[in-house]
């Protein structure tokens, strides 16, 4: 079933429901005000009947029989009859049919004015004194003019409702048409974006409903995926790229070798020569590895406290082994109240100071990077430094996406997926990875680390 078809039919059923309901409501009270005004009209012709009989000196009884049958205010199918103490029936006009019963003389004694229906034909009784004597009057009669005024309203509300609910029926169908039709339009704007058409949005028309709400957040979803789209077709393509020039160079060795001649030391040296090409595609292809297993939406980290100290220590002496003519200077900032010790991954923090660290060396003018440790009282903040010869032109938008290097980089080794893996780690951490360039012959890398928790 369709929207439309459930939101016309949710429609009619509330319509018919309270339609039932009205009506329902409109002909019982129509009935209880009719029922009211015949009792009245009821009680008038027994007061009636009673002043005649009672003052019947100068009337004869037939003659106040015919004066009651033929006076113009009769009710239909009228019968009247009075009644003394001793409950004998001292006047009796209309039908000779038994009014009354024992029991509801009694209860009219009792209440003094008693009004009850059997079937169409509605009584009632009220008592009367005269002369010191008590007196029963009990009148009945068929409310005909007002059931039939009930029969006909009852038909009136019955057309009228089935009515009403076929042309509510009409205009639920055509106006949620109306409302639901930006929808169908937006389900064939969908049908049309694909791999191909990333570029294609959902039109919006300035509408702050929440259709207009939902093309908006579809459309910003879109923006999303289309840069994850790009990035991964870059990612693609650069990863070919660098995973190719290795690989080229090693056949191209290998080749070579194969004409050489059997000088061992040529082909000492050309197998050094592929062993560091080996060794850099090995380098390559784990930080892919890495690079591809962290997700920061969906990574789940186990998390242990770390001595910051004991790790940049750790990280400075392997990237001294790495690069034995670099120089590293650790700055550690204590603190009187605070150690610096964080809740994070040991593995991937190690990881993210060692992509630093080097990447300030590989980048020095002087080969001497500067590493600076303060301790916060939520976290702790690093600072990576390294002199560099001009002012590097750096685009601070792609500076973290894999595989972008600088023209400061043309001579220096690497495949640019450091600084993308380190951007993800502190990510995933919570932290906060920037550059600053503002002294012209520095380039400063600022990391914050929270102090976290463990998970």
């Amino acid at each position: 079933m369709t929207i439309r078809t459930k939101m016309t039919v949710l429609f009619l059923s509330i319509v018919t429901v309270l339609l039932l309901v009205f009506c329902v409501t409109i002909y019982f009270l129509s009935d209880v005000y009719r029922q009211s005004e015949f009792e009245t009209r009821l009680k008038r012709e027994a007061l009636t009947a009673a002043t005649i009989v009672f003052n019947k000196e100068e009337v004869s009884p037939d003659l106040l029989k015919i004066l009651t049958r033929n006076q113009m205010t009769a009710l239909s199918k009228e019968n009247i009859v009075i009644l003394n103490a001793q409950d004998k029936v001292i006047y009796q006009s209309g039908l000779k049919n038994n009014l009354y019963t024992p029991s509801k003389l009694e209860e009219i004694k009792r209440n003094e004015e008693l009004f009850w229906e059997e079937g169409e034909v509605e009584k009632f009784g009220i008592t009367i004194k005269n002369r010191a004597r008590d007196y029963l009057v009990i009148v009945s009669a068929v409310d005909k003019y007002g059931l039939s005024k009930q029969h006909n309203l009852a038909i009136l509300l019955s057309f009228g409702s089935i009515l009403l609910i076929a042309l509510s029926a009409i205009l639920g169908r055509f106006f949620t048409g109306g409302l639901l039709k930006p929808m169908q339009q937006m389900i064939k704007e969908i049908d049309a974006i694909n791999a191909s058409y990333l570029s294609l949005r959902l039109s919006q028309r300035g509408n702050k409903d929440e259709l207009g709400q939902l093309a908006q957040r579809f459309n910003e979803m879109l923006d999303r995926l289309q840069i994850a789209f790009h990035k991964q077709r870059a990612f693609v393509s650069h990863a070919s790229h660098e995973l190719r020039t290795p690989l080229t160079a090693i056949t191209g060795q290998i080749q070579v070798s194969l004409l050489a001649n059997d000088n061992m030391e040529e082909l000492r040296t050309m197998a050094k020569s592929v062993l560091e090409d080996v060794n850099q595609l090995n380098i390559l292809t784990n930080n892919l590895l890495e690079l591809n297993s962290i997700d920061v939406d969906d990574i789940r980290i186990k998390a242990s406290l770390l001595n910051v100290v004991d790790l940049l220590l750790q990280a400075k002496s392997e990237v001294s082994q790495k690069y034995p003519e670099s120089k590293i200077i650790l700055q550690i900032d204590d603190h009187e109240d605070y150690l610096p010790e964080i809740y994070a991954n040991e593995s991937l923090i190690f990881s993210a100071f060692i992509n630093l660290i080097e990447n300030a060396v590989k980048f020095a003018s002087d080969q001497t990077a500067q590493v600076k440790l303060l301790t916060l009282q939520d976290g702790i903040q690093i600072k990576f430094q390294n002199k560099i010869y001009t002012l590097v032109n750096l685009n601070m938008d792609v500076i973290f996406d894999p595989f972008i290097r600088g023209a400061n980089s043309k001579n220096v080794k690497g495949h640019g997926v450091g600084l993308s893996l380190t951007k993800r780690i502190t990510d995933i951490h919570k932290g906060n990875l920037a550059v600053n360039l503002e002294e012209s012959d520095f380039v400063e890398f600022i990391l914050k680390l929270p102090k976290g928790s463990p998970l």
